[in-house]
């Protein structure tokens, strides 16, 4: 059989249809990408490179260090993902930090809680910040200037180092731990021990643990690992999330059984009474059985891995390949 005559089979210098295109490489052997209709800002520091583009398919795309962030498409998958279970499982939080989170997305989605009384979000690139007012105000809705948020720019380790606060929720919304880059010691066994020291009792810490795809899942177990050495109750779960191409997972830790507080509870009436605004991910079925939802192979990788992340053997990531 001649297969050079199929047209759905490219050769190497196969023109790529026209115009500019993002492409990220997730294998040696796959990419994805995205026709660029323009490119909106870009700037550099010491701490990221970021690049905010328009595509064809997802409207407005950031891009941090070759990796999509969020786009404007369904950025609220990712952010909704990562706050609203911890969010929905407290019983009454009041104070949150936010490890990261330049785009104040996530901060959006907090203080979409009514209890919420001080949101502390701490980002080491002030430039993000500016760029997030400035270009990205359909990700942040105005958080930044809500009189409960307040705005750290300052390395997020020192913050949990150094704050005398002690939260309900903490969130970690940080890049991949990629080599040299400013967010890999915060993915540490230490860490997170020093971070339990600022934690309310029955406080709850949530972040989002990389892919959910066969090919990129040694970072979510070891992070599982990790934080099974520091909290009572750990559990995974993972949304599809279109402009990554893949699912994206995520994690709750905390010594409150946040599982069994989920199951108890009523959902609409929940919402209707302790948020000012409803998700567009979550409802009163699929909440329930959120913690259940990883497949079981993924679920037999984590059971299997019980080697931490340490300060001494770090773990270096990126969805870039």
């Amino acid at each position: 059989m001649n297969f050079s005559s199929f047209s759905w089979i490219k050769k190497n210098g196969s023109k790529m249809p026209s115009g500019e295109w993002f492409i990220e490489f997730f294998t040696k052997g796959e990419f994805h990408c995205h026709q660029i209709s323009s490119k909106i800002a870009h700037y550099k520091t010491e701490f990221q490179e970021a690049t905010l583009i328009k595509t064809h398919t997802f409207g407005k795309v950031l891009v941090l260090d070759g990796e999509t962030q969020s786009s404007e498409y369904d950025e609220f998958i990712y952010h909704e993902g990562l706050v609203f279970p911890a969010l929905y499982s407290h019983k009454k939080p009041k104070k949150a930090l936010i490890l990261g989170g330049g785009e104040g997305a996530t901060a959006r989605d907090i203080l979409k809680r009514k209890s919420i009384e001080k949101v502390v979000m701490a980002d080491i690139d002030h430039n993000i910040l500016d760029f997030a007012r400035k270009h990205l105000h359909t990700w942040h809705k105005g958080s930044f200037e809500d009189e409960r948020m307040i705005l750290l720019c300052q390395d997020a380790k020192k913050c949990v180092e150094n704050t005398k606060l002690k939260f309900d929720l903490i969130y970690s919304d940080l890049p991949s731990p990629i080599e040299g880059g400013p967010a890999f010691s915060l993915y540490t066994l230490e860490f997170y021990r020093k971070m339990k020291n600022i934690m309310q009792k029955d406080a709850i810490f949530a972040m989002q643990s990389g892919p959910g795809t066969p090919l990129q899942f040694e970072l979510h177990p070891m992070i599982f690992a990790t934080l099974s050495k520091v909290f009572k109750y750990t559990a995974s779960y993972s949304f599809f999330i279109p402009s990554y191409d893949m699912p994206w997972t995520y994690l709750l830790a905390s010594d409150f059984d946040f599982k069994k507080a989920v199951l108890s509870y009523s959902f609409d009436k929940r919402i209707k009474e302790y948020f000012s605004e409803g998700p567009k991910l979550l409802d009163s079925q699929n909440i329930k059985g959120l913690f259940e939802s990883m497949p079981f192979y993924l679920k037999e990788k984590i059971r299997k891995c019980k080697k931490p992340i340490t300060e001494k053997n770090p773990m270096f990531f990126s969805t870039s390949r």
